[in-house]
């Protein structure tokens, strides 16, 4: 039997976006599942076409081509290995159901994807001139993380550091977005030009989400609950 009050109270947006994330990557050319693609240099150039099609290219996008300005939706559902997509979707599953629940789940949706969106735009603004393919949902899930750090600063999450022997501490929110943050701008500055990782979509997600956090729901106005008194403790 079906208990429709878990399923109405479950972070369905936030599982529905892992799933969407990952049936894209199993049955793209990347996964290894799908033989369509077929093997060697073809399976290379059926990569190659994948991207192009459904990631974003700084300088077609910038020019205003009619196509590229939908790549920083679709772009958002596509990863170019395992890891890249097992990152993303376990900091989504992480911080993401929290945020929608806080949200809703309307516009939890629409957060996540105008935060990916722009922060994908910003980056091929600042590379106008890069032909380099863009993919992944790391620009909308950082926004998230900065959406979090705003509602849930104290909330105690468990995090593994490379210079704690990866032990699996918790931390308060702040502590461990703050650090993330810190990391993507110290990369960032040293990130060389050419493919790699795009540093400066994670942190301008990250400012939209908390900005965009504080000022549409942080600042919300709080119903406290009205305490009762328990039957012992009420006068007569």
């Amino acid at each position: 039997m079906i208990n429709w009050r878990a399923v109405a109270g479950a972070p369905v947006v936030t599982y529905g976006l892992i799933g969407l994330c990952a049936l894209a990557f199993l049955t793209g050319p990347l996964s290894g599942f799908n033989p369509s693609y077929g093997t060697g240099d073809a399976l290379l150039a059926a990569q190659s076409a994948y991207f192009e099609r459904w990631g974003v290219i700084p300088d077609q996008l910038t020019s205003g081509d009619s196509h590229a300005l939908l790549t920083p939706l679709t772009a958002l559902f596509v990863h170019g290995s395992w890891l890249h997509l097992l990152g993303n979707l376990l900091f989504l599953y992480v911080f993401g159901a929290m945020a929608e629940e806080r949200m809703g789940r309307v516009r939890f949706t629409l957060f996540y994807l105008v935060c990916g969106y722009l922060a994908l735009l910003a980056y091929a603004v600042a590379n106008a001139d890069s032909d380099q393919t863009l993919v992944g949902a790391s620009g909308a899930i950082s926004g998230v993380l900065g959406a979090f750090l705003c509602l849930f600063p104290r909330a105690r999450v468990t995090s593994l550091f490379p210079f704690l022997f990866f032990l699996p501490l918790r931390f308060p929110a702040w502590v461990v977005l703050i650090f993330w943050f810190v990391l993507q701008w110290l990369a960032a500055r040293n990130a060389e030009p050419g493919p790699g990782v795009a540093y400066l979509a994670h942190l301008v997600g990250f400012v939209l989400g908390a900005v965009g956090a504080w000022g549409l729901f942080r600042r919300r106005a709080r119903v406290k609950p009205r305490l009762v008194a328990p039957e012992g403790e009420r006068q007569p």
